[in-house]
């Protein structure tokens, strides 16, 4: 006789063959007003028949989904333009969603992927009081390696983090960092002058990851990337570190591609925004 499955192990969430990916799946009138609202979200507000013209549907179809989504409070009709634009529940949602994601928790499988994808430590960290407080970690199997434990502080000038971080805050905001920051020297390396600081930062805006070669430790380099919030602001930074004979030169290029798309997947799955002026 076979014996029942046990509900600890029951699928709850699906069905019992929720791994099928056919058509039958998926509700396309469903499908359909997500692509409406998803795309009035990115271009703010439009005609009918501008949206009917760009999602590529009919005018009666969209129609439809946009009373249907206004009865939600999910989209709004300005009858005075005649437009249509996302609506209040949408941002009660959104909240509701940043209620529930935690910056550590979102990057533990971007991290594990990162390592992965580099053959390095991969780490998280976010500004504290002008410095880098790491505060997740996901270590490489290579016998030597770099270490950060979770709550372990660093200097911004001389991390790759910091770096990350510093180059794309707000003018103002980076300025008074860097004056206000006391900037040790580790290394012949280290950047400890401010106007050498300010043009590496420049650089690291311009190609988007930052560089911190042996500035903190000597026989170490590290690649670091921002992470970005929900206004578009920089909420941390992701890097791997590792000994400079493996995070050569000859690979930079390579690894901070594997970083700059880390960085990229986590302020998605934070709800982030990249900012697309940055300051």
């Amino acid at each position: 006789m076979e014996l029942p499955e046990p509900s600890s192990s029951r699928q709850r969430g699906r069905p019992r063959d929720w791994h099928d990916k056919t058509e039958q799946n998926t509700i396309k009138s469903l499908d359909r007003a997500m692509s409406v609202l998803e795309r009035l979200s990115e271009i703010g507000a439009a005609t009918l028949s501008e949206l009917a013209d760009d999602t590529g549907q009919s005018a009666a179809t969209v129609y439809r989904i946009l009373v249907t989504l206004e009865t939600r409070r999910l989209v709004e009709f300005d009858r005075d333009d005649q437009t249509w634009a996302v609506g209040a529940q949408t941002f009660v949602i959104g909240a509701r969603y940043l209620r529930r994601t935690s910056l550590v928790e979102r990057a533990r499988p971007v991290l594990r992927a990162l390592m992965e994808a580099s053959g390095e430590t991969a780490n998280l960290g976010v500004e504290r009081n002008g410095q880098v407080l790491f505060v997740a970690q996901t270590e490489t199997q290579e016998n030597i390696r770099a270490f950060f434990a979770p709550g372990t502080l660093s200097p911004m000038h001389s991390s790759g983090i910091g770096k990350a971080i510093l180059a794309h805050l707000p003018t103002e905001e980076r300025l008074r960092l860097i004056v206000r920051t006391k900037r040790e020297r580790f290394t012949e390396h280290t950047l400890v002058d401010a106007r050498d600081l300010e043009a590496d930062l420049q650089a690291t805006r311009a190609r988007g990851y930052s560089i911190d070669g042996e500035e903190k430790n000597i026989g170490m380099t590290c690649i670091a990337a921002p992470v970005y919030d929900a206004f578009g602001a920089v909420a941390g930074g992701i890097s791997i570190s590792g000994p400079s004979s493996r995070v050569s030169a000859a690979r930079i290029e390579g690894l901070a591609a594997s970083v700059l798309d880390a960085a990229e997947q986590l302020t998605q799955a934070i709800g982030g925004v990249r900012p697309q002026t940055p300051d």
